[in-house]
């Protein structure tokens, strides 16, 4: 029989391959729909689907964790809004694999919301994804296009989402609260998107498509595996989880548009997954019980 841990950690592993997805389906979208336009539609459409098949459960929240679900709303838009406009101006796999520094950001948010100082491996894991990200961007000749420094922004409100999320969904519905992150974001869409860009829809097949795919799996259905299930595992096994997403990601992106990111980028894809884990196992081995 399997066990909370072990079923948890199989729906986390299933979320990967549908992020890893979400950056090559977005990229090819974005041809026919403008990114800020396409956050906006994305959470419209999740928070509908979520109204309409679960609305009296979403009535019965409380005051207080609407307004924390709200926070982490807006979190949300925040770090879709640079990934996807990112995504405009840099390739899937690498947007996949900076987003995923996410992790690496998240223990320094921890000291300073939760004062909880960075270990010593966190520390290292840093430097050895700084060194991994030049090594993604810079020996192509290019260096960090204005789209990998919004994705760079991105994964540091990733960090800080996580840090919250963690705070907030202790004892909390994980249906309510994953409600209440589009509902924001959706709002917040929809201003943006007429401040920031000229809203561009064409209605082919493929942005319909990429819409109903960001909606139904990436918001809803991951949206909701992550806030329910990932508080029944270890941060650091989670970790380890999320680290296939922009191998994911890069093989798609290989497959599905002809992305390349060469020797180095792949070198630079290994030190940035390397520094993730060395930076997650120092908090594991620290918080691990010493031998007698």
């Amino acid at each position: 029989m399997m066990t909370p841990q072990g079923r948890a950690e199989l729906y986390l592993f299933g979320t990967t391959f549908i992020w890893g997805g979400t950056f090559v389906v977005v990229k090819f979208g974005l041809a026919d729909i403008s990114p800020v336009l396409l956050v906006a539609l994305r959470f419209s459409m999740a928070a509908a689907l979520m109204i309409l098949f679960g609305a009296r459960r979403i009535l019965r929240m409380d005051r207080s964790l609407f307004w924390k679900g709200s926070l982490l709303g807006f979190l949300l838009f925040i770090g879709f809004t640079l990934q996807t406009i990112g995504l405009k101006d840099t390739t899937a796999s690498k947007s996949a694999f900076i987003t995923g520094l996410m992790v690496i950001f998240t223990p320094f948010f921890q000291f300073a919301i939760e004062k909880r100082p960075p270990k010593p491996g966190n520390v290292l894991g840093v430097g050895i994804v700084t060194a991994g990200l030049w090594l993604l961007t810079s020996p192509s000749g290019n260096g960090i296009t204005r789209g990998d420094f919004l994705t760079l922004l991105c994964a540091a409100v990733f960090g800080l989402y996580i840090v919250m999320l963690g705070m907030i969904s202790k004892g909390s519905d994980p249906f309510q609260l994953t409600f209440l992150q589009m509902i924001p974001s959706a709002l917040l869409g929809w201003i943006a998107a007429f401040l920031l860009e000229t809203p561009l829809w064409n209605p082919t097949i493929a942005a319909i498509g990429v819409v109903a795919y960001c909606a139904l799996l990436g918001n809803i259905l991951c949206g909701y595996v992550q806030t329910r299930y990932q508080r029944d595992t270890t941060p650091t096994r989670a970790v380890i989880i999320f680290t296939i997403e922009p191998l994911w990601a890069t093989l798609l992106g290989y497959v599905a548009l002809r992305e390349v990111i060469g020797y180095w980028g792949m070198a630079g894809g290994v030190l940035i997954i390397g520094g993730i884990l060395i930076s997650e196992f120092s908090d594991f081995a620290s918080s691990s019980p010493s031998p007698e």
